[in-house]
């Protein structure tokens, strides 16, 4: 199964070669606070950029290591690109980005980024 996502303005899509998950992140770092982000990770093989790509610009912050994309049209961050402390490439997943996504039915992890 797969499910896809994409910008608000539809530019950027992609989709995830995966099933929606049932647990998001939710952090409360400076960044994701003010976005109001539920995450979710996943290696980078099963993640595709259809379109866009000449649509986003990039964000670093604090230790610089994700990359936070966002449509340079309508500045949605529909997912970011980093690495697992093991060095392997992940992709981090906005679920507000995925229509098909439940967000309601989630259980939400809390993480304390605030204080990394």
């Amino acid at each position: 199964m797969s499910y896809q996502g994409s910008c608000h303005c539809g530019k950027v899509t992609f989709s995830v070669d995966a099933d929606i998950p049932d647990t998001a992140m939710s952090c409360n770092c400076s960044h994701c606070r003010r976005k109001g982000f539920l995450l979710t990770f996943v290696p980078e093989a099963d993640f595709t950029l259809h379109t866009g790509a000449e649509d986003l610009t990039e964000y670093r912050f604090y230790k610089h290591v994700i990359a936070h994309l966002f449509c340079t049209t309508c500045g949605t961050e529909a997912f970011m690109s980093g690495t697992k402390p093991d060095g392997s490439a992940v992709r981090g997943i906005n679920l507000r980005c995925v229509p098909a996504a439940d967000l309601d039915a989630l259980t939400i992890k809390r993480v304390d980024g605030a204080r990394f």
